[in-house]
């Protein structure tokens, strides 16, 4: 049995990033741990509650999550959330935080762990998001003091992105919607012939849909998230892709050899 880290920003980042990877090594009987750098305080926030009061909501719903991906443990890296605008961080956001202090908290829980992998971001956070791009950075640096770890960087190929773009205009039309005006986030990709792992999430899509649903104060049932065909689901969520630096020297990793027996490597 390895052992799996998976690295996010916020609460529900772990269910739409790699919500299909965690069930599959949960499936074949892998140890697989959600470390989330912040509570998610600065995200929807319900009328009748603070922000103190979402970040515990936000834990809750990703304890359930957890428990429909599989994964063995939630982990909080003890930072707030440093919202969308970098230029107005609140105190204690992660995306202020020092690299090295940071990094030592991913260590310990590495080294508690005693992971063989470590699952972050690419280094545009494929949202851009200043506390993706930051589990990037801090990612990076535990790596470098754990060699015996591999890292993972969680992307976007830009053939998915293409797809993301059109099922999303797609399914606003289909919805009376007006399409998307590209005022929304801007998602960065990478060129597929960079990436090095793709798994193959379809046997485990409801689950992954599911672990969204629970996230219920940020992922409505009208979102674009939940209410798309499972056809539509399928196209934009059906794989989750991985860069693996390390793959040309050092070959297959704990990854490819734990879901080797799966079918779920492409």
């Amino acid at each position: 049995m390895a052992t799996f880290v998976f690295f996010h920003a916020h609460p529900d980042d772990e269910a739409i990033g790699s919500g299909g990877t965690i069930a599959a090594l949960a499936a074949a009987g892998h140890r697989v741990v959600v470390l989330l750098a912040t509570g998610g305080e600065r995200g929807i926030v319900p009328e009748d509650l603070d922000e103190a009061d979402l970040a515990e909501l936000r834990g809750a719903e990703a304890g359930k999550a957890a428990d429909v991906l599989g994964a063995a443990r939630v982990a909080f890296l003890g930072y707030v959330d440093s919202g969308e605008e970098p230029t107005d961080p609140p105190p204690g956001s992660f995306a202020d935080a020092d690299l090295d202090e940071a990094a030592a908290r991913v260590v310990e829980l590495l080294r508690h762990e005693a992971a063989d992998a470590l699952i972050i971001y690419d280094a545009n956070g494929i949202t851009g998001h200043p506390d993706h791009v930051q589990v990037h950075r801090v990612g990076v640096r535990a790596g470098m003091s754990l060699p015996g770890v591999r890292v993972y960087e969680g992307t976007l190929s830009e053939s998915q992105l293409v797809a993301f773009g059109d099922t999303i205009t797609e399914f606003a039309l289909a919805s009376g919607a007006p399409a998307p005006s590209g005022n929304g986030p801007v998602l960065h990709a990478s060129p597929d012939e960079a990436i090095t792992t793709s798994v193959d999430a379809g046997p485990w899509l409801a689950r992954k849909r599911a672990a969204m649903a629970a996230h219920a104060s940020q992922i409505g049932p009208d979102s674009f998230f939940l209410a798309t065909s499972d056809e539509q689901f399928a196209r934009v969520f059906g794989v989750e892709s991985y860069i693996d630096h390390s793959a040309t020297s050092a070959g297959p990793g704990p990854l490819e050899v734990a879901l080797a027996d799966s079918g779920a490597i492409r």
